[in-house]
């Protein structure tokens, strides 16, 4: 579509920015003094920016005809519940009157000062140029009148705003009298004048409404002149409701191309159609109004003219001209096909204070908050309705129609669903898009009252809610989300053993059984792999780590911030709450409990386990998924999402076992292989001990390996095809099937060595040789003396050798000889943590070296 600025051409003066309020105040008594402005003081210029509405071009025809004495109304009230048009149609009446070679004589009751200035001498001055015949303080009379207007008839007399000088002259003492009754009494008089006189006419306005009026006494005023006038006038509109669209139009538009004004206006109209904004019956009436109003969408003349001009201190016409040249202005370089109420720029500073005169100054803050700032909550929806979206600024549109269909001088306010589509509205929208929007800014704008769409200067609950979260501290978010961990985590757990935010590696204690450590990282530290406080951790492939992700952090610290603040609000009774509001705390509160476990869960979703080198993270796209449907507990969720990543075995293939530690071997010890498990990082990792032995056991029954024993430096081997009994102790072993064939069978042994072949590099660093004299009796050894080199971490295997070998031999004490090199330890190290840990523990030095 066109953007309007090319359909609609705007008269130069708005063009040029020349939008100061004189250039729409239309001043009778200016135009009478020849000091107006060349709009109303020229008459050609007046009547080319003149709508000739009906009403007007009726009260002109009878005006004529009764000057020219043929027939017609002596006394006409004129009456604008636009409250526009009264002094429009008064100039008007001026100019053709003088074109038709009448005089006029015209009285404006905002000019005169009522102590210098009586209407009566006033008008004759005007039709005469002397005050002779109405000298005086006291009303002259009907019969001075008449003769008065008889000279010079022709005659024609507009009086404007007399109830401001009646109201004025009840000051002014005129003997036992005063000069507001003596006023009274000269428009009785005036009024009976004119009609004795067949080519007078007497044109006068009265206030539509009460609210136009300054005290008690001017409503007792206006009861009076109503009934005077109310006797012989005919009141009439100069303009009706469906022509008003005209009105503004011609004054602030040069031209409007209506052919192509009719097809932006057709195309919106097929679009609302289709879109269920109206009903066919709707759209014809809409499109009529449509085309009168154009640029304008038919919202904004409506509630400019039915709720912000029904507002005593809005200036009506001018005021309205006012505005909305501002809009055309404000909006003359955007490519828009029609003017909205959304479109009014409340950023702007001259549009935002013609609207804030009438309902305020707090309303200056409250639409920053709300509206305009660059933290306003309408501007967060902006961008929180999706790119596709973010160049219509609807949170923007959306809440300034809103906000200007909150107001009304007679206290209606408020809009529906419906009313906002119609008036926000793009046929390139789906109007699907402002439901969302309107629910975004419920929960974003702080004055959106929570009983409609309006605003109002009172904080709404999204408001309360916000200032309640400013004193939720960090330690009862930290405390809060502690407990919520907590709470989904089974006090006995079937699968892990679970540990919370440890703070030292010692916390995790070295132990066989799978471990469970919850983190608030975003990932593990190295040291609680390598150490179990100051000792090496040998368990470390049972392991598991679940870490926060650290980009949800942020969100979910506020979605806890936000649910202690509905909870601490539910909770204070001395909050001045709606039943309404405590309803919705009540349901907010709700829906935010029960999105507890989801909002953890975003948070909580990285996984690692241990592997060759370090933490390997196991993750679908940055970790665990969102929460499996009926699952709420934080163990089932990992050791689920590691079984199914194959992390955690509840079954071993024992075919895997026969050929990955069975293939170079003739036989592995069950135990080793099992600790192998536990203590290699990246190793198999069954879920529990039994499912390592049933593994053991099917193997056997199916012939894959036999099942014996080390007895002696023999292999004896019991079972094969069928089910053994495993127990995990040392002498058990798995044995290569064709062994068992030949049981007993000595270990191979060569004349000086014996070689045992270990197992393959998953289960030991590398292959070991052992290199001995043997004894006399090659059968046992009654002493054993060996230096070795340790590598890190497998200390825990020398005190298991240790302890082996104390039930052998009778001593009580094994003497151990430890050395350490290539690497420095400062003195004060060595004494507290070396010698000191010796001593506490009994341990006797035989010959210290030091270097």
């Amino acid at each position: 579509m066109k953007p309007f600025v090319q359909i609609a051409q705007p008269h130069r003066d708005i063009v040029e920015g020349k939008l100061t309020m004189d250039v729409f105040a239309a001043d009778l008594w200016e135009v009478v003094k020849g000091t107006a402005k060349q709009d109303y003081q020229d008459p050609h210029l007046f009547f080319s920016k003149t709508y000739m509405t009906n009403g007007l071009k009726n009260i002109l025809d009878i005006a004529k005809e009764r000057l020219e004495g043929k027939r017609g109304d002596a006394i006409i009230q004129l009456q604008t519940p636009f409250g526009g048009g009264k002094t429009h149609t008064l100039i008007a009446l001026y100019h053709k009157a003088r074109e038709w070679g009448a005089k006029v004589a015209v009285f404006d009751g905002t000019a005169p000062d009522p102590r210098d200035v009586r209407p009566w001498e006033e008008i004759e001055r005007q039709l005469t140029g002397e005050v002779k015949l109405t000298k005086g303080d006291i009303s002259p009379g009907k019969e001075k009148l008449a003769k008065l207007l008889e000279e010079n008839a022709p005659v024609l007399i507009l009086m404007d705003e007399i109830l401001a000088y009646a109201t004025k002259s009840a000051g002014v003492k005129i003997g036992d009298s005063d000069l507001s009754a003596q006023t009274l009494a000269f428009i009785q008089e005036l009024t009976g004048a004119v009609s004795s006189v067949g080519n007078a006419l007497l044109v006068l306005t009265l206030p539509s409404s009460i609210l136009e009026l300054y005290d008690e006494n001017a409503q007792r005023i206006l009861e009076t002149l109503t009934k005077i006038i109310g006797r012989t006038a005919k009141i009439y509109a100069p303009v009706g409701d469906e022509e008003i669209e005209h009105v503004v139009r011609a004054r602030l538009f040069e031209k409007v191309d209506e052919s192509e004004a009719k097809k932006v206006v057709n195309e919106f109209v097929e679009y609302a159609k289709r879109e269920g904004l109206l009903s066919e019956d709707e759209a014809e009436n809409y499109r009529q109004k449509f085309l009168r109003s154009y640029p304008f969408k038919p919202e904004v003349i409506d509630v400019l003219y039915k709720r912000w001009g029904s507002f005593p201190t809005f200036q009506r016409t001018r005021g309205v001209l006012r505005l909305l040249s501002l809009v055309i202005y404000d909006l003359m370089k955007e490519n828009k096909p029609f003017i909205r109420l959304g479109d009014f720029n409340l950023n702007n500073k001259e549009i935002r204070r013609e609207l804030i005169e009438h309902i305020g100054s707090e309303w200056d803050s409250i639409i920053a908050q709300d509206i305009t700032s660059d933290d306003a909550g309408a501007k967060k929806v902006d961008a929180a309705i999706g790119s596709a979206y973010t160049s219509y600024k609807l949170g923007t549109k959306v809440s300034t129609t809103i906000f200007m269909m909150s107001f009304s001088g007679r206290g209606e306010r408020g809009t529906s669903i419906r009313e906002i589509k119609h008036s926000v509205a793009l046929p390139e929208l789906p109007s699907s898009v402002i439901d969302t929007t309107i629910n975004h800014l419920k929960e974003k704008l702080y004055y959106l009252s929570d009983d409609g769409l309006f605003f109002t200067n009172q904080a709404n609950l999204n408001k309360i809610i916000v200032d309640r979260e400013g004193v939720i501290s960090d330690d009862e978010i930290y405390e809060e989300e502690k407990n919520i961990v907590n709470k989904y985590l089974p006090k006995s757990s079937p699968v892990f053993k679970w540990y919370i935010n440890p703070q030292f590696s010692r916390d995790v204690p070295d132990s066989p059984e799978l471990k469970l450590i919850i983190l608030d990282r975003s990932k593990p530290e190295d040291e609680f792999l390598e150490k179990c406080g100051e000792l090496p951790r040998v368990y470390k492939n049972t392991l598991i780590f679940l870490c926060i992700d650290e980009n949800q952090k942020s969100s979910f610290h506020s979605y806890l911030r936000k649910m202690l603040a509905l909870r601490s609000i539910e909770n204070d009774k001395s909050l001045n709450l709606s039943e309404a509001q405590r309803k919705e705390v009540k349901s907010k509160l709700k829906d935010y409990e029960q999105r507890e476990y989801e909002e953890l869960r975003k948070l909580y979703r990285r996984v690692f386990v241990p592997a060759k080198d370090g933490f390997k993270e196991v993750k679908d796209n940055g970790g665990m998924g969102l929460p499996t449907v009926g699952k709420n507990s934080l163990d089932g969720e990992v050791y689920s999402y590691l079984k199914g990543k194959g992390e955690v075995l509840e079954q071993i293939i024992p075919e895997l076992i026969a050929e990955r530690y069975l293939k170079e071997k003739d036989y592995v010890e069950i135990k080793n292989l099992y600790e192998s498990f536990l203590r290699t990082p990246g190793e198999i990792r069954p879920a529990s001990k039994d499912v390592f032995l049933r593994s053991i056991e099917e193997g056997v029954k199916k012939g894959l390996f036999g099942f014996g024993y080390i007895v002696n430096g023999q292999i004896e081997c019991k079972y094969i095809k069928e089910t053994p009994s495993v127990n995990l102790t040392d002498e058990e072993v798995i044995i290569k099937p064709d062994l068992c064939e030949k049981t007993p069978k000595e270990i191979t042994q060569n004349e000086n060595k014996a070689v045992i072949k270990a197992p393959s590099s998953s289960l030991y660093e590398k292959q070991t040789t052992l290199e001995r004299e043997e004894p006399a009796d090659k059968n046992t050894f009654s002493e054993i003396t060996l230096e070795l080199v340790v590598p890190v971490g497998q200390i825990s295997t020398i005190a298991k050798i240790i302890n082996y070998l104390k039930d052998k031999f009778q001593k009580n004490n094994v003497e151990v000889t430890l050395h350490a090199s290539d690497g420095k330890i400062t003195k004060e190290d060595y004494e507290d943590k070396v010698i000191e840990a010796l001593k506490q523990a009994g341990i006797k030095i035989i010959r210290e070296n030091l270097s």
